[in-house]
């Protein structure tokens, strides 16, 4: 073998062992996502209830796009919502999972149970992101043991449903005493997801990814997933595009209280609210096809 050869397999080889360990570079997906937002009608007034439902398209790409999931927690202190949690998130696992496939940002948000994952690296990756200024300021007011983000009088007028009484419907009324330590363990935390309660620490997770679009899902609508420092509001507020995944939420609201319609029922009226004053809404189908998720004992009956 000459020395000329010898210098070309070698060359070969160096080559073949860089891409060998090379990481191809991901491409990014566009997501098609399907919204539905209620619009006033022309010449209607707010407080007529002149609203219609509206459709669009959207495409958004993978790797500017995060996908929060707001309180699934372990315990709840109402039973009913515990086991609603339960039911639902095996199938937002799965929903977890394909987006993350597709290179969406996963954050977990847990509230008051992150110090839970304290030693986590997804824990570490929110508290270490550099710090970026937001273009507002961000909620600060407590509430449950975080900033809170309440409704704002000139955007939203009051809930569709009486929660007075914190919206247990069980039978039984549970009492309030919160018994919850971390994230269900069926929804998976894997390595490129991040943990984090705080807002500013969600701001700064999303900037520092060039990050503008922010899919919300979890409990409680008219609760927490409105209200946290990283939730609806919030995220609306800092100037994100915003979509709430409709199936795959819940409400605290007992169907004793007003408006006298049944859980599920008061759920959609909530889903509502948001499609007209906060963001559009999708389905879990945008990701995972099928059929949307629906409790076991929500009615058919599409008027509930």
């Amino acid at each position: 073998m000459t020395r000329l050869t010898v210098f070309i397999l070698m060359m070969f080889l160096a080559g073949f062992c860089v891409g060998c360990c090379t990481k191809a570079p991901t491409k990014t997906t566009m997501l098609e996502l399907h919204t539905r937002s209620m619009i006033l009608e022309p010449g209607a007034k707010k407080e007529s209830g002149g609203y219609k439902p509206v459709h669009e398209t959207l495409r958004w790409a993978s790797d500017k796009t995060a996908l929060v999931i707001c309180d699934m927690w372990d315990r709840h202190w109402c039973k009913g919502a515990e086991a609603r949690v339960a039911e639902m998130a095996p199938a937002m696992n799965r929903l977890i999972s394909t987006a993350r496939g597709l290179g969406v940002q996963i954050i977990h948000a847990p509230s008051t149970c992150v110090d839970f994952y304290k030693e986590a690296d997804q824990r570490h990756r929110a508290i270490e992101a550099a710090y970026a200024r937001p273009p507002v300021k961000l909620a600060a007011r407590e509430r449950w043991g975080t900033a809170w983000c309440w409704p704002q009088d000139e955007r939203e007028p009051g809930m569709p449903i009486d929660d007075s009484d914190m919206g247990c419907d069980c039978k039984e009324k549970c009492e309030i005493a919160p018994p919850w330590t971390r994230q269900i363990k069926t929804i998976d935390i894997r390595e490129p997801d991040a943990i984090t309660d705080n807002g500013q620490e969600t701001y700064n997770l999303l900037a520092g990814r060039g990050i503008d679009n922010v899919i919300l899902m979890g409990v409680h609508l008219n609760m927490c997933v409105l209200g946290r420092p990283f939730a609806i509001r919030q995220m609306v507020n800092v100037g994100k595009n915003v979509l709430l995944i409709r199936d795959m939420t819940d409400t605290m609201y007992n169907s004793r209280k007003k408006p006298f319609v049944n859980h599920f029922r008061g759920t959609d009226l909530v889903v509502e609210h948001v499609e007209k004053y906060w963001c559009p809404t999708i389905e879990s189908t945008d990701f995972m096809g099928g059929s949307a998720f629906r409790f076991k004992d929500d009615p058919l009956d599409e008027k509930k």
